[in-house]
């Protein structure tokens, strides 16, 4: 095989991550041939940059403050959390930044690997320059699906460029303990970073412009994460913007619009993301680079017959179990169309249709307390113009909670369609209720309604029990 010949293949994928690893994955196991492009390391953003090192993160300082709140296990857990397993724990679960595994992993299932940067040449053609100068041009029969994720958003503020703020990638990567840190934005990737640097020895200051702590979750959610982070140590700040950012020697210097003057040795912006798609060759095909990509319920590009926009770049859910399960629908949704196969209809629940993408996205905030939610929130609903109807318990009600921690808080909120007589969301805050996400994930995707929930009886003396709160409260009311 020469540089610079043109290779078939039925699928080109650009972009390696989770979302690029289960199309190829998909399309392989339909008998299609794969070429997969990747110019960082395979497994992306995730693996090693995203959900798997902050978890890492996280774990030991959830199992702390569960520990802490235990009667006979609590003396035994005061001192400090020992930083440098932590940070090792951290390594270990991203392969100390290396790729040999999923490489191997992508070798197993059939599909071709090309390291180097993709970039769309026209319609169904992809080059690929390599790292050590090589040149490839990749043709696709089916389908060329771009799968490049998404990249955090550094506001355009005075300074900026000079003190090299960190942004995710270095918040879940950094090899030490800073000794203090301004977290800058009050969503997931902020709450979550200031939990764990905070607990394992920082002085964290978050500041944000809005009235809270994450913003797209329902109002209690934010306020109990911060009044825990709060406890922990933490200075939380709402209704504050940066003005600008200095280094003076080794601190960074943040001016905020409120005249106040911090100095800390890191800043993290946790401030948004942007899709990866300004060096994709979007223009090649007539369209913008550095845009999202508008997509149908396949993930199939509007107007296109043959690209696709999976994951982060079409913005419809940032969150990696999406991306995963948007790559099924567009993996099938491709093979089925190789075939000659009609597609189901977009509101269907066989492998073609990604109607969870409109009805039931879960997310888990891994903090302290956790926060998690499904489907629309009280405000997101009403504004749908949905007739709901909120019903909310304090967890610490349930026996189960109590048994779980001492002094247990938290809360819980499902969101009743009146007219239909099933649950458009439900949110839950407290330690632990992570594991809870899954039975109210059902019962939204399902639309289950509510006089069938009564017949699904949760285990006694469980968290779970909350579920027969929630109803009676509904029942009673």
């Amino acid at each position: 095989m020469t540089e610079t010949e043109t290779i078939a293949y039925d699928v080109v994928v650009l972009g390696a991550g989770p979302v690029g690893e289960n199309v190829a994955d998909r399309t392989r196991a339909a008998g299609l041939s794969t070429a997969v492009v990747e110019s960082e390391l395979v497994g992306g953003e995730c693996s090693y940059w995203a959900c798997m090192p902050s978890k890492a993160l996280l774990r030991p300082v959830i199992a702390r403050a569960d520990a802490r709140r235990v009667p006979g296990l609590r003396q035994s857990v005061q001192g400090p959390l020992d930083a440098t397993a932590v940070l090792a724990h951290r390594d270990y679960y991203t392969s100390n930044w290396k790729d040999d595994g999923q490489i191997a992993w992508l070798d197993s299932i059939g599909a071709d690997f090309y390291r180097g940067h993709g970039r769309l040449a026209g319609p169904r053609r992809v080059t690929v320059a390599g790292p050590g100068g090589e040149q490839h041009v990749l043709t696709a029969r089916h389908a060329v699906a771009v799968c490049t994720g998404s990249r955090a958003v550094v506001p355009e503020l005075p300074g900026i460029t000079e003190i090299k703020p960190w942004t995710s990638r270095e918040a879940t990567s950094a090899q030490a303990v800073p000794g203090s840190l301004v977290v800058v934005g009050g969503g997931v990737v902020g709450v979550e970073m200031a939990t764990a640097w905070q607990a394992l020895g920082a002085r964290v200051t978050v500041l944000v412009r809005g009235k809270g702590l994450l913003p797209r979750m329902e109002p209690f959610a934010g306020e109990l994460v911060a009044e825990a982070l709060t406890e922990a140590g933490a200075d939380v700040r709402t209704g504050t913007s940066v003005e600008s950012v200095t280094r003076n020697g080794s601190a960074v210097v943040v001016m905020t619009d409120k005249g106040d003057r911090i100095e800390a040795d890191e800043i993290l912006f946790a401030t948004g993301r942007a899709p990866r798609t300004d060096d994709v060759g979007l223009d090649t095909v007539g369209l913008e680079p550095g845009s999202w990509l508008t997509v149908d319920d396949s993930c199939r590009v509007t107007g296109s017959k043959w690209l696709y926009g999976v994951g982060d770049v079409n913005r419809r859910a940032l969150l990696t179990h999406q991306g995963k399960y948007q790559a099924r629908i567009a993996g099938a949704a491709i093979a089925a169309r190789a075939a000659g196969v009609p597609l189901l209809e977009s509101n269907s629940w066989g492998a073609h249709a990604a109607t969870a993408d409109h009805v039931a996205v879960p997310q888990v905030v891994f903090t302290d307390p956790e926060a998690a939610a499904v489907g629309l929130s009280l405000a997101e609903a009403e504004q749908a113009g949905h007739r709901v109807r909120a019903v909310d318990i304090d967890l610490a009600s349930v026996a189960g909670a109590g048994l779980y921690a001492d002094g247990y808080r938290g809360r819980a909120r499902m969101v009743v369609d009146l007219d239909t007589e099933t649950l458009r969301g439900v949110t839950f805050v407290g330690p632990g209720v992570g594991e809870l996400l899954h039975s109210a994930t059902i019962a939204v995707a399902g639309e289950v309604p509510v006089d069938r929930l009564w017949h699904a009886v949760p285990a006694y003396p469980t968290v779970s029990e909350v579920w027969l709160r929630l109803l009676e409260a509904y029942r009673d009311a």
